[in-house]
């Protein structure tokens, strides 16, 4: 695991959680993110819980009164039918209003397969409500900073896609790790997406983790090492 102690020590880690919500809350929410800005997400979160206090209460709601109050998010026509949609099926499978803490009581991946089977939900939102929310439940989310920087290191390959890279990724972390060490290996690739391995001409550099990129070893015409997640 060199890259990530590496990039952990670069910055910062062990990382604190950015968020304390409960994980039906963090579901909405992960669905309020895709492809939207976090400053726009995070408003569109926080003018929807405003103006509806329980998620019981943006189910019953009107369609075009959800859209009006997530309207800072992109595609809000296309989310509030969406987050209606999915809150009606979980209310449906609890048999009323439902917290989903219950999915701390399952191993992983049935978490995870049960958040799937749900229309709309893809991997990367299943891992976030597992890890990001209250239930701190070491499954890792893979967004397309993460993804980059992996596929640049050759953790995986030139072709999968993100959603396929979740397992891919995840089969190479220590099966004992906890939720804070999977949150510090995301954070630490994002972070280093962010900062360093650029979609457009990334700083290789002065990347820590050069010597074991066979991207940046191209880039630099340097000689590649083998690396180690």
């Amino acid at each position: 695991m060199l890259v990530h102690e590496r990039l952990c020590a670069e910055y910062g880690a062990p990382f604190p959680f950015f968020s304390t919500k409960d994980p039906l809350s963090e579901l909405i929410s992960a669905l309020l993110s895709h492809r939207t800005k976090n400053a726009d997400s995070h408003r569109a979160y926080q003018q929807l819980r405003a103006q509806f206090p329980t998620w019981e209460q943006v189910r019953d709601a009107p369609t075009a009164e959800v859209e009006a109050a997530i309207s800072a998010c992109t595609w809000p026509e296309q989310k509030a039918p969406r987050l209606q949609a999915v809150i009606r099926e979980i209310s449906t499978r609890c048999n009323g209003p439902c917290d989903l803490a219950f999915l701390a009581e399952m191993p992983i991946a049935e978490a995870r397969a049960w958040l799937e089977s749900i229309s709309g939900v893809g991997p990367k939102t299943s891992a976030a409500t597992l890890l990001f929310s209250t239930l701190r439940i070491p499954a890792m989310p893979v967004d397309s900073h993460h993804h980059r920087v992996a596929q640049r290191l050759a953790l995986i390959g030139p072709k999968v896609g993100t959603e396929a890279s979740h397992a891919l990724l995840s089969a190479l972390l220590p099966p004992d790790w906890d939720a804070q060490q999977v949150y510090d290996h995301h954070e630490a690739l994002m972070f280093h997406g962010q900062k360093c391995c650029y979609f457009h001409t990334p700083a290789c550099g002065r990347c820590v983790v050069l010597d074991q990129c066979p991207f940046g070893q191209q880039r630099l015409g340097a000689k590649t090492q083998p690396a180690q997640a």
